[in-house]
């Protein structure tokens, strides 16, 4: 059992490193997609936050079909489909099939990777929910370091269509040996209740006001979390930074991210989920206001190092709270409907920063704006109920 239990964490990371790891890479295709076709860089984001979007809706249908089916047919399947994306993307000629990849196969890897391995992590392990969780999330970030690189060298030795090939079909290996590395929990004998021995249904669930407030903590967070990201480098740059040194800033934050994900999941076990939510929103909070009052390079490696170890935390900390308010019954349902409110967010932030930028000439507003929602995700979080009072949501 402890051995299988350790095959489900090994699948768990690998689907992390493997679908977000991927994910990174594909900026490094936006200059050689213009020089081809000539499409703008606002079309080649937006095809990105379309599957983030879609990624949000497909979350809440994957968490279902992991209650009802498992890790190993759910991941196994759309694991399948997010390779295919990519082999698919070798082969366009117009923008639509562009958006079609996204939406679609792609978004359907993305909207699995997340609800279905930390879901099925939260009902391995009862007791280490949280550094379990963070322990999985490490693999996000390896791949963020990792397979840009490896994408960089194919793009350069084979072409953009060669290396997405080479890209997706690796893509449908890993994630095939991934899926085969997870599987549910069995049930204690005797018992027609699931492993963790109590939990309510989603239909209760969504009655409640901590339901509703997970959401919009999500939704206020999301943002952050996908467009600092996305416009860090070449925030950088604007700062009077060379194109090299930009880059290091992201890789700074995935450093930090690990840290944040390992020491929150920590933390959540030990001091409850809540508390490790505060600390990270704090956190956040923090190094979103500096954004938009440091311009000197040695300060802004700081701020990104908190801002990452706030990133990291903020994506471990969720499932185990969501456990811990309502049981395992429906988790991947409820996960993954809270999910699907921070990838409204999260679809809206980049494009909005990149506007905000297009008008101002400067991303101090969006800074502003994404620390605003920090604040109000701050203040919902203290009207949670404590570890002590959790459950009361199954009164």
């Amino acid at each position: 059992m402890r051995d299988k239990r350790y095959w489900v964490v090994f699948g768990a990371c690998l689907t992390q490193f493997t679908v977000i790891g991927l994910l990174f890479t594909y900026g490094l295709f936006f200059n050689p997609l213009q020089d081809e076709f000539g499409w703008s860089r606002t079309f080649l984001s937006s095809a990105a936050s379309l599957s983030f979007f879609m990624m949000g809706v497909l979350a809440i249908l994957a968490g279902r079909m992991n209650d009802m089916f498992g890790p190993r047919i759910v991941m196994g399947v759309c694991g399948v489909a997010y390779g295919i994306g990519y082999i698919l993307l070798s082969q366009i000629s117009a923008q639509w099939q562009v958006l079609a990849i996204f939406g679609v196969f792609i978004a359907l890897g993305l909207g699995a990777h997340d609800v279905v391995t930390l879901s099925t992590i939260a009902r391995w392990f009862e007791k280490r929910r949280g550094i379990m969780s963070g322990v999985v999330k490490t693999g996000t970030a390896i791949g963020q370091i990792t397979m840009p690189p490896l994408a960089a060298f194919l793009l350069t030795a084979f072409g953009w269509r060669q290396a997405l090939i080479v890209l997706g079909a690796g893509a449908i290996i890993l994630l095939i040996i991934a899926s085969f590395s997870m599987c549910k929990p069995p049930e204690p004998e005797g018992s027609d209740t699931d492993r963790q021995g109590r939990g309510i249904s989603f239909s209760e669930a969504r009655t409640s006001r901590v339901f509703w407030s997970l959401c919009a903590i999500q939704f206020m967070f999301f943002p952050s979390m996908m467009t600092v990201p996305t416009h860090l480098a070449v925030h950088g740059t604007d700062l009077g930074m060379t194109t090299a040194k930009a880059a290091t800033l992201l890789s700074v934050l995935g450093t930090t991210s690990i840290a944040g994900r390992l020491t929150v999941g920590l933390l959540a076990d030990r001091i409850g989920s809540k508390r490790a939510f505060l600390m990270c929103f704090t956190v956040l909070l923090g190094s979103l206001i500096a954004f938009v009052n440091v311009a000197s390079h040695g300060p802004l490696f700081i701020v990104v190092a908190f801002y990452g170890f706030s990133h990291g935390g903020l994506f471990t900390v969720v499932s185990p709270l969501v456990a811990e308010y309502y049981g395992m019954r429906s988790h991947g349902s409820l996960f993954g409907t809270i999910l699907f409110f921070g990838t409204i967010g999260g679809a809206i932030g980049p494009i909005l920063a990149g506007w905000i930028f297009d008008v101002y000439g400067t991303y101090q507003y969006a800074f502003m704006l994404l620390a605003g929602m920090a604040a109000i995700g701050l203040a919902l979080v203290l009207s949670l109920p404590g570890k002590a009072q959790a459950a009361v949501v199954f009164d």
